[in-house]
């Protein structure tokens, strides 16, 4: 009978800061994720205010993304050796302060150095959040269920952006899509120190290999630089800088077989799941990060949309989103299985894009953008948690924050080659055809059916590849 009666009451105190952890852990993911978009649609009113060139401006998006996809498989690493709880925190604080800093900037230095800043931020409180959440819910249910919580805002944050940069900016001034960070980070930074649980890391003697640290930093952040810069450089520099890559991740792969501790331990990718996931990941999100960046182009230059009206026609995306993964993604993983709902979630991707990919350049809204866009955004909820969960899924315990760590680098770096390789083709194809004498509408569109034809080749090489190695083993 006492047990009877005090075990409701034992329950409701263990989910109460689950649940409150649960939400801290989204808020500081979504101000770090916000801040990848939001700036986009400011960019022509820091340029005019500062006076930017053209070659400059690119630099307050590529001065944020350099350190943020860079550290993140470091940062997820030292949250296992230092405690992930302190690595959350910190890294909110280094993100609020560089935020503020953004919002007062008066200068085009200044703005950059503290877009680096906010960069570094985000990573520390990105890369650990995954492991957090798995630690948080080890029960293979509530662990679908808190995951796909985290992808819908995740996925929200990510086209909220979009609109509110145009509101803010609009409204008051680019100055506030950094301003708006201040109390948000200060909400969430006092929750997460007085609701999280503490946490002992392994320390810095389990683990602390400096010279490999060093080596794969600077080949990620060099990744980054070569991919987000590539249409400003010629051939032969983007060819030397690839090589340089190359010969830096060589040197860590081998620093790794050969040392004591390594940061990355190559145990990690014999987890089919794990690696596999990744590699699925960055193709398939190469495709919703393209499909992002040129269908808001294609909104504004093809059919006319303005700022504003394009942040709320991308709207209905993330209301799906968040209702799908929300009240059916971990239901219909519980009842047909990850593999089942992450191939049936790539289908319906690849469906939407070759959809998009026959948008005319006479085309509208209600009928060539606006159904292939739910299409995909059903498929998105549906892919993002399974996927998510079968990386997680391949790490034990201790290594939970380098996996959430490389989890999200290979989300930067999926994004980043989407946007450069699909942005690339539509200006070459577009180009092209104005030489032949083509028309600027017509051309424009042209281009852009191009990279969403490519698009949905991705999105199918995610399906197949996911299909393939992420079959379940037979008993």
């Amino acid at each position: 009978m006492t047990a009877a009666t005090t075990s409701p009451t034992r329950t409701r105190h263990r989910t109460y800061p689950r649940r409150a952890s649960l939400a801290i852990l989204c808020a500081g993911a979504l101000m770090t994720i916000l801040d990848g978009t939001i700036v986009t649609v400011a960019l022509p009113a820091i340029q005019t205010d500062l006076g930017f060139s053209g070659a400059g401006l690119a630099w307050v998006v590529n001065a944020y993304l350099i350190p943020f996809g860079g550290l993140l498989l470091l940062v997820g690493r030292m949250g296992d050796l230092l405690g992930r709880k302190r690595m959350f925190t910190a890294g909110i604080a280094v993100f609020t302060a560089a935020s503020v800093l953004c919002g007062l900037a008066t200068s085009q230095g200044l703005l950059i150095a503290a877009r680096a800043v906010q960069g570094v931020g985000g990573a520390m409180a990105s890369a650990v959040v995954l492991g957090m959440l798995v630690a948080l819910f080890p029960e293979p249910r509530e662990q679908a269920r808190a995951i796909a919580v985290f992808s819908a805002v995740g996925s929200l944050g990510a086209t909220l952006g979009t609109f509110l940069g145009g509101a803010l900016t609009q409204a008051l001034s680019w100055h506030w899509i950094f301003l708006i960070n201040l109390p948000i980070g200060v909400v969430a930074w006092v929750a997460a120190v007085r609701v999280l649980s503490p946490e002992r890391g392994a320390g810095l003697r389990d683990g602390a290999d400096y010279p490999g640290a060093a080596l794969v930093t600077g080949a990620l952040m060099l990744t980054v630089y070569v991919v987000v810069g590539s249409a400003d450089r010629g051939t032969t520099t983007t060819l030397l800088l690839t090589a340089l890559t190359l010969v830096l991740f060589t040197a860590f792969t081998v620093r790794q077989t050969r040392a004591r501790r390594p940061l990355l331990r190559p145990r990690l990718f014999r987890s089919r799941s794990l690696t596999g996931a990744n590699a699925v990941q960055i193709l398939m999100v190469a495709t919703m990060y393209g499909f992002q960046f040129i269908g808001a182009l294609y909104l504004q230059r093809v059919l006319g949309f303005g700022e504003l009206a394009t942040g709320l026609a991308f709207l209905p995306a993330p209301v799906a989103l968040g209702v799908l993964m929300t009240t059916l993604s971990a239901r219909a993983i519980g009842r047909f299985g990850a593999y089942r709902v992450l191939l049936a979630g790539l289908v319906l991707i690849s469906g939407g894009m070759a959809l998009l990919s026959r948008a005319p350049a006479d085309g509208s809204y209600a009928a060539d953008v606006l159904p292939p866009m739910l299409l995909m955004a059903a498929g998105f909820a549906a892919a993002m948690p399974p996927l998510t969960g079968l990386a997680m899924s391949g790490a034990a315990e201790e290594d939970a924050g380098l996996a959430s760590g490389l989890f999200n680098t290979t989300q930067v770096v999926g994004g980043s080659l989407g946007l450069a390789v699909l942005s690339t083709l539509a200006a070459s194809r577009t180009a092209g055809l104005l030489d032949r004498g083509a028309e600027l509408v017509p051309a424009t569109a042209e281009g852009y059916r191009l990279a969403f034809r490519v698009a949905t080749g991705l999105a199918v090489a995610a399906l197949v590849l996911a299909g393939a190695v992420l079959r379940p083993r037979s008993r």
